[in-house]
């Protein structure tokens, strides 16, 4: 058994607070986030099952009403990797309808297709949907576990085990990479090539934090644009990529409409894009694309650890002005610029003032998150060191 101690989760009180409050708490993240370890931590009177197991599986699929009738008795259960059962959905619904008790299933799903619809079809009401992505900044910082530089931490990424065992990052991506090929796409989607697949994710990467242009994606993955959108869904459905959309407010006639594309763990991708240390990232032409992409992605970490949903997006018009992220809280708009450089200069901030401009909005809203380390004010904007984002 490991007794290393595991890090705290900031999402743990609001996870508690919930299952007092629904009859069923879907924990729902990508592999190897730690989904299971923090259900386990939180609810550890609860009978665990690892619908993994082909026998769980099996037992699930032939016979929901007896499999779920084992646990009458219990306190509550953890049953993990749901979307291995979703006929299970069905049935416990029918139990919690005829015995309506707060935190009795806590769920657990490292993929997100289907899930979801089935879910709001069977569970809508009786359930809490949250979402644990790998360790954010604050988690990592609280417990002087955060690398030092922003180089080391895109290279490093933020998966648990690699902070909880010092775990080699090159050989925990690529083993992560192949484990969710060869297993996970299997079982998701009719993948006829896997090498085909593999090709188009390393296609994905050299796109990091770019317009995403899925015709470009198709051709040169030698494959259709509807195969195209159809593995962009798996890849978002499992929480290896999101899409970050542009802003809906129309201060510009002209706005670009197309989404950005980010990686959830900044390692993955320099996994797949090849990059094998950390002194690679200085002159690699995709640096800043990935920084970016680790600054958003711990942006959306800080939301959904709240349990809240994002409300991240970025701003270009077709004239070539850009802002890198649109933070909205109500009815006012935040701009974030996101720049790799650890020095200041004044034309970092020509962005910011552009689109003061435009939207008429204070300068002063903005925010630069880049790679150095120094708080402080600039051009009338709040300059943030990335290790405080």
């Amino acid at each position: 058994m490991n007794t290393k101690k595991k890090l705290p989760r900031s999402i743990q009180p609001k996870l508690l607070e919930l299952s007092k409050q629904f009859p069923a708490l879907a924990i729902l993240g990508p592999r190897q986030s730690g989904k299971t370890t923090l259900a386990r931590t939180l609810f550890p009177h609860y009978r665990y099952i690892n619908l993994e197991s082909f026998e769980e599986q099996e037992y699930a699929e032939k016979d929901p009403k007896g499999f779920l009738n084992r646990f009458k008795d219990e306190s509550g259960v953890i049953l993990d990797e749901i979307q291995k059962t979703p006929k299970l959905l069905s049935y416990i619904q029918i139990e919690i309808d005829e015995r309506d008790e707060p935190g009795r299933f806590i769920l657990t799903g490292s993929q997100n297709i289907l899930l979801n619809a089935k879910i709001s079809q069977t569970l809508a009401g009786r359930i809490a949907l949250t979402t644990l992505l790998p360790f954010s900044f604050e988690e990592l910082r609280e417990e002087k576990k955060l690398p030092k530089d922003a180089m080391q931490a895109i290279f490093q990424g933020f998966y648990p085990r690699v902070y909880d065992n010092n775990l080699d990052p090159v050989i925990f991506s690529e083993s992560y990479m192949r484990t969710y090929v060869e297993r996970d796409v299997r079982e998701i989607t009719q993948v006829t090539s896997l090498s085909e697949f593999q090709k188009f994710i390393r296609l994905c990467a050299g796109r990091i934090g770019q317009l995403l242009n899925i015709s470009s994606l198709a051709t040169d993955g030698g494959i259709s644009v509807k195969t195209a959108k159809a593995w962009l869904s798996v890849l978002e459905a499992s929480y290896v990529i999101f899409l970050l959309e542009p802003f809906h407010n129309n201060f510009s006639k002209r706005l670009v409409k197309s989404p950005k594309l980010y990686f959830y763990d900044t390692a993955l991708a320099c996994n797949l894009l090849k990059i094998t240390k950390t002194d690679d990232l200085f002159s690699h032409y995709l640096r800043g694309g990935l920084f970016e992409s680790m600054i958003i992605s711990n942006l959306i970490k800080n939301r959904f650890h709240h349990c809240l949903p994002s409300n991240l997006y970025f701003w270009r018009d077709k004239t070539g002005n850009e802002i890198d992220c649109i933070f909205e809280e109500g009815s006012t708009i935040f701009p974030i610029e996101i720049k790799s450089t650890e020095t200041l200069n004044t034309n970092l901030f020509d962005s910011l003032c552009k689109w003061s401009e435009i939207s008429g909005q204070p300068k002063e809203r903005g925010k630069l998150i880049y790679a150095g380390t120094e708080r402080q004010t600039r051009e009338g904007v709040s300059v943030i060191p990335w290790n405080l984002s």
